[in-house]
């Protein structure tokens, strides 16, 4: 699922329409109908921008590390709880 993919899914899941994406972030309608769609080539920065107003946040993930945090995301993580996943020794270990 791509970036754009994601924020539009997380902005049906929580019902916010692109006037007001809009309004909080600055842009125009259109240019965020644009960059949900993934019809133009967006900035960091408004990619960043948009998801902040989802209270959202876009986070890079190593490709090794994805399939735990896609299995901890849909709530379907495994192992026994006393031991850390990958993912939290990945966070534990980033400054």
């Amino acid at each position: 699922m791509t970036i754009f993919q994601q924020l539009q899914q997380r902005r049906n899941a929580q019902g916010k329409t692109l006037q007001y994406l809009a309004t909080l972030t600055g842009m125009s309608v259109p240019q965020v109908s644009n960059v949900l769609g993934g019809k133009v080539d967006a900035r960091f920065g408004t990619v960043e921008a948009l998801a902040n107003a989802m209270e959202a946040s876009v986070v890079v993930i190593p490709k090794h590390l994805l399939p735990e945090v896609e299995r901890l995301l849909s709530g379907k993580a495994i192992g026994p709880d006393d031991v850390p996943s990958s993912v939290d020794r990945f966070l534990a270990s980033t400054p």
